[in-house]
């Protein structure tokens, strides 16, 4: 059996650390500094060991060390605290980190009372070795989010007071920050999981399920009020510390509880940012070409949103920039035919432009300013005000709305490809135009999706090349291609023909890499490989001699 990965280990302490309000680099650092006891999966142990009714085969795997583990600690610093440890004797707030006593009382071991059914044994350990564990833990996260540790964290508390407090005034009834406030209430309350922190406020049984049609707006009221209860009564304790930060996390949708501090640190505010709305904002401009009637009122909300879009001075700009004839919409008799031609022609372009625009929304202000200017418009609003309330409410719509009702976001649609040219360059590269007029593979398929896009015209040429070819195999396969590696320049580690542009490595559906080959064999010219190890992939590349291996 495999062990785990790095990675696979470290998500394990993440997720057993917000689980119980832990600070989680102790419990990595227990598994460095403990290293036992021998599980049946092959791991090794935070120390952990079967207490009261836990019986061994209970932590006898490496996610039960973890989460036992994790149960223990919040166990042992809930005793503490009834001891009467106050919130700076468990943290170190300019490190912004446990303090070395906690540290040092945590590797003397633990054993929880006999009425503790959910913490098991901790061994004892070294403790400077779990302290310089945990220290390079919280390092290494610190480094991963970009937060430095040199110019300390004394500042940390207070700023998630004020957050805390002002919160209230920027709360929209979102779905996630719902979900914020509900972690924040549940790590503070100490209870597992969500539907034990709904209970708690619903005053019921958490085994009774919650009724079918229950809205969990019911809670809003309640949450914001213990919000501030808790900002009344922050005294430190390290799990109120996680509850807060964990509201930041959330409400700022930010990737780790590090990248949390981050911008609590640029920016200590709960304010959301206008783009929040963006999604909405889609949606509805979505909505607009099935709906357009070509009425006069509707024609001018979309040349309005034209003129904002490209900061045009004037509506008259806007027009010709759209290929209206200044001298038909001038004139002083003007021809009614020539007129209705006009229309006909600036409604096309109008939808033409209304249609690109989710491709091209690249969120600059101005340009959700169009937006918002449009759908004002669109719907004969006389402000800006009652616009974003909409757009609020349509937002809130999207997150709950079934993918057939009418309330979801429609489908994005692509934008027409512009015309093949007659050669191919760096300049007129088209993501997702086939490479050869006639083929299936295209330059989406050849550079990841975008990722590395040929610069020289040799690259392209070598793209050129092998696509030839390939396409002779998928004919002569019956299968398409399932690219996984074509041009690559960057990577050091790859073949040098991966960086010339002409080697693929690929796989089909239902095919071994030896039923390829053996298809293949005869006629290819270039370079053909399989790998024992990778039973399922083939390798190809356009090279000017014939070769044929397979990688052990």
């Amino acid at each position: 059996m495999a062990g785990l990965s790095a990675e696979q280990r470290n998500d394990d302490y993440l997720q057993a650390a917000i689980r119980t309000g832990l600070h989680k680099p102790i419990l990595a650092a227990l598994a460095a500094a403990q290293q036992r006891p021998s599980l049946a999966d092959g791991e090794l142990g935070l120390g952990i060991s079967p207490a009261n009714r836990i019986p061994l085969d209970q932590v006898n795997h490496f996610a039960k060390q973890v989460q036992y583990a994790a149960n223990s600690l919040r166990s042992l610093i809930g005793r503490l605290t009834a001891q009467g440890w106050q919130g700076a004797e468990f943290w170190n707030a300019d490190r912004g980190c446990y303090s070395d006593r906690l540290i040092q009382l945590i590797a003397s071991g633990y054993v929880p009372i006999a009425s503790d059914a959910d913490a098991a044994r901790l061994e004892l350990t070294h403790d400077t070795a779990l302290l310089q564990a945990y220290l390079e833990d919280w390092r290494q996260d610190c480094k991963a989010a970009g937060l430095p540790l040199d110019e300390g964290f004394g500042w940390l508390d207070q700023t998630l007071l004020k957050f805390a407090q002002a919160l209230p005034r920027y709360y929209l009834g979102l779905s996630y920050q719902r979900q914020a406030l509900l972690e924040a209430s549940r790590i503070w309350r100490q209870l597992d999981d969500r539907l034990a922190t709904i209970a708690f406020f619903l005053e019921r049984d958490p085994a009774d399920p919650l009724p079918a049609n229950f809205d969990e707006a019911r809670l809003d009221p309640l949450l914001l009020q213990a919000l501030q209860d808790y900002s009344a009564g922050y005294s430190g304790y390290p799990h109120q510390r996680e509850a807060l930060l964990r509201l930041a996390q959330l409400w700022h949708q930010c990737p780790s509880r590090e990248a949390a501090i981050a911008q609590l640190q640029a920016a200590p505010t709960a304010e959301t940012s206008i783009q929040l709305i963006d999604p909405a904002l889609i949606a509805c401009i979505q909505r607009i070409p099935p709906a357009y009637q070509g009425k006069g009122d509707q024609r001018n909300a979309l040349t309005e949103a034209y003129r904002l879009w490209y900061r045009l001075d004037s509506r008259g700009t806007a027009l010709q920039q759209l290929g209206l004839d200044a001298q038909v919409m001038t004139a002083s008799s003007p021809d009614r035919r020539a007129m209705l031609t006009a229309a006909s022609q600036l409604d096309r372009a109008l939808l033409d432009f209304v249609k690109q625009i989710p491709a091209l929304y690249d969120e600059s202000d101005f340009q959700r300013e169009a937006l918002i200017r449009l759908w004002q418009l669109w719907q004969g609003w006389d402000s800006r005000d009652p616009t974003l309330q909409n757009l609020l409410d349509t937002l809130q719509r999207l997150e709950t709305a079934r993918r057939d009702s009418p309330d979801a976001a429609p489908k994005p649609e692509p934008i027409p490809s512009p015309p093949r040219p007659a050669v191919w360059t760096s300049d007129n590269l088209q993501l997702f135009a086939a490479i050869l007029p006639s083929g299936s593979l295209s330059w989406a398929d050849a550079t990841q999706g975008g990722r590395y896009l040929p610069a020289h015209p040799a690259a392209i040429e070598a793209v050129i090349r092998i696509a030839e070819l390939a396409q002779q195999a998928i004919e002569r396969i019956g299968r398409p291609l399932c690219i996984t590696t074509w041009y690559q320049p960057t990577d050091q580690q790859q073949p040098e023909r991966y960086a010339i542009g002409d080697a693929i490595q690929f796989y089909c559906d239902g095919l071994t890499g030896d039923q390829i080959y053996r298809a293949l064999d005869p006629w290819w010219t270039g370079s053909l490989g399989r790998y024992s190890r990778y039973p399922h992939l083939c390798y190809v590349d356009a090279q000017p001699h014939r070769s044929r291996w397979r990688q052990p």
